[in-house]
């Protein structure tokens, strides 16, 4: 990824290029759609709770064509997002803490609970 144009210095950062970003975003949505519909074939409920994904969006995205995934992931839009809804959520799993199990399977309880609610 590159982050400064041709002519920038280290002390003058100028904005990324355009290109720079459409690239990152397309390389970030091929990535993630692999391995989200590596997970969808493999094993659909994990892959809904992973993903957040509803059922119907998980077998979706299972029955894409190579062709498909090429096109979605040209998209300038990022497929992904963030399922941490609260900068709460996020500073509880990434303090440092000895408990890192515990931590995760607390991280896991809430992304899953965030997912339930909003499917109901």
């Amino acid at each position: 990824m590159s982050w400064m144009t041709a002519g920038a210095t280290p002390g003058n950062q100028a904005r990324p290029a355009e290109a720079d970003i459409a690239t990152d975003i397309r390389d970030v949505n091929l990535a993630y759609l692999l391995l989200a519909q590596r997970l969808a074939r493999e094993d659909r409920a994990t892959a809904m709770v992973r993903l957040g994904l509803r059922g119907e969006m998980v077998d979706l995205v299972a029955s894409l064509s190579l062709a498909q995934v090429v096109k979605l992931a040209g998209s300038s839009f990022l497929l992904c997002r963030f399922r941490v809804g609260d900068d709460a959520g996020l500073r509880a799993m990434t303090e440092d803490r000895k408990e890192s199990p515990l931590k995760q399977a607390h991280a896991s309880i809430l992304l899953s609970s965030q997912q339930l609610e909003a499917a109901l």
